[in-house]
């Protein structure tokens, strides 16, 4: 039996996931979105760069490394982040926590396009029920009827971070996930400064004047990213990726219910309704066959 502080930790990783959306949501208020995602990727860089001299566990990329960290970057931070806080400041955390859902899906389709990867007639039926809870929830989950353009936003900044895991499958075979998200965070955040000089020069960059906005930011950057972060990562390291993947299915529902009451975002049916379909299509791609019992022999051996 797995000890009961691997469960409480994953545990913390979902309702902290969940209130990521809620908090980021929250600052759009006080921040332009651009500036809110530079400033919180300096903020988790640097601590993924102080976490790293501390434990001086990192090596130099290969040149072959260097190239496929930087498509990561490109895609899983510039991206992704762009369209991400773009998005949800014309969307809602709901809608933003199941789209970013159905991320495996679309890495697994994406798998299947560009690096020719068999795709089981399971895994298509799970896409497909996926692929219709988005559309109930673009089409009807908005603040209007119709699409909306946050969510499609957001709809890139997903499609951007499933790209992403491509190159990190790649990267993870000779480094580990901490060091490929180190470097990969941190050529985002430098690739980043050309958009938010771009926001300052257009006089849309705007930044909060109180204290406890910065604090959250640090927060949602250090303990909401980067702790979350390692706690998710040792979850699977002992209970396994099939046993911590489940725990993902209840960060898109945290995030319904905290914006209704922090931030009065109501709860549509549309919502509840297309998250269901996305988390049962992301659960029927993931679950394996299981395998028929093994005929004893005659002589019971």
């Amino acid at each position: 039996m797995l000890d009961r502080t691997v469960y409480l930790k994953l545990w913390g990783v979902s309702l902290l996931w969940g209130g990521n959306y809620v908090a980021s949501a929250y600052m759009l208020r006080d921040f332009s979105p651009i500036f809110l995602s530079f400033a919180r990727l300096v903020v988790m860089s640097l601590f993924l760069i102080s976490v790293a001299i501390m434990n001086k566990s990192i090596r130099r990329p290969t040149k072959q490394e260097w190239g496929l960290l930087l498509m990561a970057g490109i895609t899983g931070t510039l991206i992704n982040q762009l369209f991400y806080f773009t998005g949800l400041q014309e969307s809602t955390a709901g809608n933003a926590a199941l789209i970013v859902a159905l991320s495996p899906i679309a890495t697994t389709l994406l798998s299947r396009i560009f690096l020719k990867e068999n795709i089981t007639g399971q895994k298509l039926i799970g896409a497909i029920i996926a692929f219709v809870g988005v559309v109930c929830i673009v089409l009807y989950g908005g603040k209007d009827l119709g699409i909306s353009h946050g969510d499609v936003y957001l709809l890139i900044a997903m499609l951007g971070m499933s790209v992403s895991l491509l190159f990190i499958r790649k990267l993870t075979s000779a480094m580990t996930s901490y060091e490929v998200t180190i470097f990969s965070t941190v050529i985002g955040t430098i690739l980043m400064s050309p958009a938010v000089a771009v926001e300052a020069v257009s006089g849309d960059l705007h930044a909060s004047h109180q204290l406890a906005t910065w604090l959250l930011l640090v927060c949602v950057a250090v303990i909401g990213q980067g702790l979350a972060g390692f706690w998710w990562n040792s979850g699977i390291a002992v209970a396994g990726a099939s046993t911590s993947a489940m725990f993902m299915n209840i960060p898109p529902f945290i995030a319904i219910i905290v914006s209704h009451f922090v931030l009065g975002d109501p709860i549509l049916l549309a919502q509840v309704g297309g998250g269901v379909l996305i988390l049962a299509g992301v659960a029927i791609t993931n679950m394996k066959r299981r395998k028929p019992p093994e005929l004893k022999s005659e002589l019971g051996m």
